[in-house]
């Protein structure tokens, strides 16, 4: 059953921009973009590059995680392929070819500077079910007690279409919230966000995103290169998730990662939040699919995302899907827009008899269990439109 983990690590201290060079705890994410060259084959400076700094962090007390994309890309030139494959079936072939090479190169890279490296590869299963979370965390802890550089990526050859993360940055945010990292670095091929395309005259950097209304304004494209699957819309909602826990974020070049370790002023900057936000929804939110989805009336919409009510049977006008109690669901509001995520206390069958029935009704003819919400307002996270 899928049911909430536990609370992972929370991090340390919020680091101010100042302070990032203090950080004890880090997850790097660098994405294919930015460690392939432009015949798709995986660059071994670039590689090196991020090895280079990634050990600076380390010889200076701070235990790294490193998130890397680049195994269905450095699978291109040896396959004879010209860009990314658009089926399933030919990305995990290629993923079984490149995730060998690019194992290889970072234990090679690290190699140099008397560090080893651990493999860990992961599906969206292994950190939405709780059991998985926590041997997933297990072994983080695990191989950085050992002085090792766990290098995370998605297992591209088991990952399905349905379930899967989809790009490093959200796999990125995940591992940071998971092993209360201090700092989450995104590393890409631009050197900060800016408040519009850089090519745009007036366009400028934006060095520090205090919160999301920050953004207010700001036209942020969704559309990566061809090589790798993340856009600036995946970054920002990663640095976003890592600020609920108390992570600060940078997101900048690779080219740039020793400047921004070292807190100089470089891309652009996300600092944690104070007063975080408990793990069962930041979990629900960020690392949760919904299982179904609950289909309310105008009034049930008003009532949960105005007033934070529970959701009670009667506002429910249909239930999608077949899934357990404890799972998470989704809340669509009448225009079928996702207004919430939240734990299921019944089941999918259950919730077809209760819907649009009073709770009163429910008790007289099923019994004093099923006068209850479907879903509690304490298991329940509102999640913002798109």
């Amino acid at each position: 059953m899928l049911t909430a983990p536990d609370a992972p690590r929370q991090p340390r201290r919020l680091l101010a921009r100042d302070e990032v060079g203090t950080a004890r705890r880090a997850v790097v994410k660098i994405g294919s973009s930015s460690l392939t060259d432009g015949s798709g084959r995986l660059d071994p400076d670039a590689v090196a590059a991020v090895a280079d700094e990634t050990a600076r962090l380390v010889a200076r007390g701070c235990e790294v995680v490193l998130v890397s994309s680049g195994a269905i890309a450095a699978s291109l030139g040896p396959l004879g392929l010209h860009e990314r494959p658009a089926d399933v079936a030919a990305q995990q072939a290629a993923a079984a070819v490149g995730q060998t090479l690019l194992a290889s190169a970072w234990k090679a890279a690290f190699s140099g500077h008397d560090l080893i490296t651990g493999q860990v590869l992961l599906t969206e299963a292994d950190v939405i079910r709780s059991e998985t979370y926590r041997n997933v965390r297990t072994a983080l802890e695990a191989l950085l007690a050992m002085g090792a550089v766990p290098v995370v990526n998605e297992n591209d050859t088991t990952a399905t279409s349905e379930i899967r993360f989809g790009d490093n940055d959200r796999l990125a945010a995940l591992v940071a919230q998971l092993i209360g990292a201090d700092l989450l670095v995104l590393l890409t091929d631009v050197d900060a966000l800016y408040t519009a395309p850089p090519s745009e005259p007036g366009s400028r950097r934006i060095d520090v995103v205090p919160d999301a209304s920050a953004l207010e304004g700001v036209s942020v494209g969704s559309v990566g290169s061809s090589i790798g699957t993340g856009g600036m819309v995946t970054k920002l909602a990663a640095a976003q998730h890592a600020a609920s826990t108390g992570t600060a974020t940078i997101l900048t070049a690779a080219e740039r990662f020793g400047a921004a370790v070292a807190g100089e002023d470089v891309g652009t900057f996300f600092p944690g939040h104070r007063g975080r936000r408990r793990s069962r929804l930041v979990w629900l939110r960020f690392a949760t699919r919904g299982a179904g989805s609950l289909h309310v009336d105008a009034g049930a919409a008003a009532a949960l995302t105005a007033r934070r009510r529970s959701l009670l049977p009667v506002g429910v006008v249909s239930v999608d899907g077949a899934f357990p109690e404890g799972v998470p669901v989704d809340v669509r509001g009448p225009d079928g827009r996702v207004l919430a995520r939240g734990l299921a206390a019944f089941g999918s069958e259950e919730m077809r008899r209760m819907a649009g029935r009073g709770t009163a009704e429910l008790r007289r003819e099923l019994g004093e269990g099923y006068g209850r919400p479907l879903i509690h307002r304490d298991e329940m996270v509102l999640l913002p439109a798109d």
